[in-house]
């Protein structure tokens, strides 16, 4: 095997299959990459058995020319030394050759490494997925909904199904929905026509492997396809194929968690009630989750407060749009409350009480496709 490749897109895409392979791994092999040219191009590809990415580089991509002098063929390198290799050869294109003793030669103007490969054959054989649940999404919109859920999956391993993000279809929309049992994310996209082959609720995509899609994706319009099995889903743009497994177990029905009653609403500016707060967090360092108080006060006025008793206190008064209902006093989580108002893309927010020890909303105000929901917490 041997090809010549323009550096910058090799490092690219094997800082994307990167994200795949773990040093921990049971299966030897899959410590290393994967690399493999054909006449098309040349494809890296990484896996931890759980996670599997495979980016392509093809031969010429808008009149540029990537990849030449192609003889294929195919081998696994060492994934601890070869990002590092291609990171640091001083020009802009890469030779790779690899003899019929798996011994790899990477030349790049006058530096020269040799590296001991592997048998590309020994590599597992990935699945090929069937299935006609299938779909298509913009990836910028992809990228908002993972955004906008996954940093409300649960980092506890107690309850592992919380760990991933709930993909389903009801009504013509799309939903992702994440929990930790303390807060909920959920984000909507309208599907339309898209959703009349799709019927699946209980797919659970590891929160992991979303961080990770989010990452590699580049923000775009072109369309990325999902496609979803028994216990696998597929995310594939193209030049890039990404495989996670799926979480077993039935995710929890969240819909009973919204209450539907409202006692105090209040509608203020996203940015100046996020500050407030985070100005709030900093003297309740002292308990994990950084408690913080909310009280309703006359002429539309919201108070935040903070206190530690050793520390100091702060208050802080913020005026609110408009405040219907019920006065109210309520505590809850500083870094939950701010989580959630960096998501939700809107100037001004709703936010829907049912009182101090009920859960409460947290609503964009020209975007009823976004919904957070926080427990408070109790302080005595």
């Amino acid at each position: 095997m041997r090809f010549t490749i323009q550096r910058d897109q090799l490092m690219n895409s094997v800082q994307d299959v990167m994200k795949a392979i773990s040093s921990r791994t049971t299966i030897p092999i899959l410590t290393g990459m994967k690399v493999e040219a054909t006449e098309y191009g040349v494809k890296l590809t990484g896996s931890d058995s759980d996670v599997t990415i495979e980016s392509f580089i093809p031969v010429e991509e808008d009149g540029i020319v990537l990849v030449e002098n192609i003889e294929p063929g195919s081998i696994v390198l060492q994934a601890k030394y070869f990002p590092d290799i291609v990171r640091k050869l001083p020009q802009q294109t890469v030779e790779i050759e690899v003899d019929d003793h798996f011994n790899v030669n990477i030349r790049s103007g006058s530096a020269e490494f040799h590296l001991n490969g592997q048998d590309a054959e020994e590599y597992p054989h990935l699945p090929q997925i069937q299935t006609n649940q299938s779909f298509e999404v913009p990836i910028d919109l992809l990228k908002d909904l993972i955004r906008q859920t996954v940093f409300a999956v649960s980092t506890s391993e107690t309850r592992p199904i919380l760990t991933g993000v709930n993909m389903k279809v009801e009504n013509d929309d799309l939903y992702f929905i994440a929990t930790d049992s303390h807060r909920l994310a959920s984000r909507k996209i309208p599907m339309g026509d898209n959703v009349q082959p799709l019927s699946f609720e209980n797919v659970v995509i590891p929160g992991k492997s979303l961080t990770e899609l989010n990452k590699i994706l580049d923000d775009s319009q072109e369309t990325i396809e999902i496609s979803v099995t028994e216990n696998q889903i597929l995310f594939r743009t193209k030049h890039l194929y990404f495989l996670s497994r799926l979480l077993d177990g039935n995710y929890p029905e969240t819909s009973r968690l919204i209450p539907d009653e409202v006692k105090t609403t209040v509608f203020i500016d996203t940015k100046e009630l996020l500050q407030s707060i985070d100005r709030a967090s900093l003297l309740a360092k002292e308990n994990r989750n950084s408690v913080v108080k909310l009280t309703t006060k006359e002429n539309n006025r919201v108070e935040i407060t903070s206190n530690s008793p050793e520390v100091g206190n702060v208050v802080e008064e913020v005026t609110a749009e408009s405040l219907e209902g019920e006065d109210l006093k309520i505590s809850f989580s500083a870094k939950y409350m701010m989580d959630a108002l960096k998501v939700v893309d809107c100037e001004k927010v709703n936010i829907q009480f049912t009182g101090a020890m009920r859960p409460f909303l947290i609503r964009p105000n020209e975007n009823d496709q976004i919904l957070q929901l926080i427990l408070p917490v109790r302080t005595y």
